[in-house]
């Protein structure tokens, strides 16, 4: 969709109405499981069906994250949408920021909004992959965690909007800083109130209820994550932030010498590219011209993986091979 920055993002679930019992919850937690299981490199679309009663009444829908700083997995941004009215009853029953609430909380919360309040709450889950963001941000073209998130919350609102949400009122945890992130969402959406602040994931009960989507979906994801490589490696990653004992003793104990790590990590964090710099075999990158042309052009470099095309590419400014053997010129002035 529109402000995924080009990444596609499958939906996995039907937005057919589903009786608001346990069905629902079974049906999204076994895809979720799978995902986990046998396609965690892809970004992928999990969402609930769009309650009738969203699509009549004025809606508030709260946006935020999961997974910003971890080392490893996905990271997660949700969405949740109700009427106000609702809204305020998510407060009565509890819900908060879900990094204030335990496990089990986050648990029971979610559940609840699956089940009880199936008809009243509507959710959208954007499971970015770990593979994804490291080739944003480690790209020729850099794509940077802040554009990424915001092109993720942008796609939320496109999707919510064009799925018949009545979205009146929006409000974001912010990434970067709020007054110029409120500017970019109010620009792309004139129609609506755009809140974003910082802590809202605390403030709002629609962002409670985003935030703890993004959680459990996250943990789940996680708990499950099975290497889609042919590696016998664990995935007891610990939390996954770089200053846990437990996460830099995985990285340390799972570095391959040339391929670095699985593709749960992301190569893109200060942390892992340290140990593939320390660690890992240095690899020698050589042009792709052909052995007659003059060798004279050629580059060589003794360096690790992560930093080879950037690197590369300041020795010369050497046209691409494909114009060289079409004895065809780069022309910059097209005159008057």
């Amino acid at each position: 969709g529109d402000g995924d920055g080009g990444v596609e993002r499958e939906s996995d679930n039907s937005k057919d109405e589903v009786e608001g019992d346990t069905s629902f919850s079974r049906e999204i937690d076994t895809k979720i499981i799978n995902h986990a299981m046998n396609a965690n490199r892809r970004t992928v679309l999990f969402e609930s069906p769009i309650p009738e009663i969203c699509k009549k009444e004025a809606c508030v829908l709260g946006i935020d994250e999961a997974g910003r700083g971890p080392v490893c997995g996905p990271m997660v941004y949700g969405v949740s949408f109700a009427p106000l009215a609702v809204s305020e009853e998510l407060k009565k029953e509890g819900f908060a920021d879900s990094k204030v609430l335990t496990e089990q909380q986050r648990d029971h919360f979610f559940e609840m909004i699956k089940t009880s309040l199936f008809h009243k709450v509507g959710w959208k889950v954007d499971v970015m992959s770990s593979t994804d963001i490291g080739a944003g941000m480690l790209g020729r073209l850099k794509y940077n965690l802040n554009e990424q998130s915001h092109n993720s919350a942008i796609a939320l609102i496109r999707k919510c909007l064009s799925d018949g949400v009545n979205v009146a009122s929006v409000f974001v945890d912010t990434v970067g800083k709020a007054e110029k992130y409120q500017a970019k969402l109010q620009e792309l959406f004139p129609q609506l109130s755009i809140t974003v602040e910082s802590k809202a994931d605390a403030k709002y009960p629609i962002v409670s209820a985003a935030s703890i989507c993004a959680k459990v979906v996250r943990d789940k994801v996680i708990e499950h994550w099975q290497h889609p490589e042919d590696i016998t490696s664990s995935t007891n990653f610990g939390c996954g932030y770089p200053s846990d004992p437990k996460t830099k003793k995985w990285l340390k104990d799972n570095t391959d010498p040339v391929f670095g790590f699985p593709s749960v990590i992301r190569f893109s964090w200060s942390t892992a590219s340290k140990i593939i710099a320390e660690s890992c075999l240095e690899v020698e990158w050589e042009d792709d011209d052909d052995e007659e042309e003059d060798t004279s052009y050629k580059r060589k470099s003794s360096q690790p993986v992560l930093t080879f095309e950037a690197n590369a590419t300041k020795k010369t400014k050497r046209a691409p091979r494909f114009l060289r053997r079409a004895a065809l010129t780069q022309i910059t002035d097209f005159g008057k």
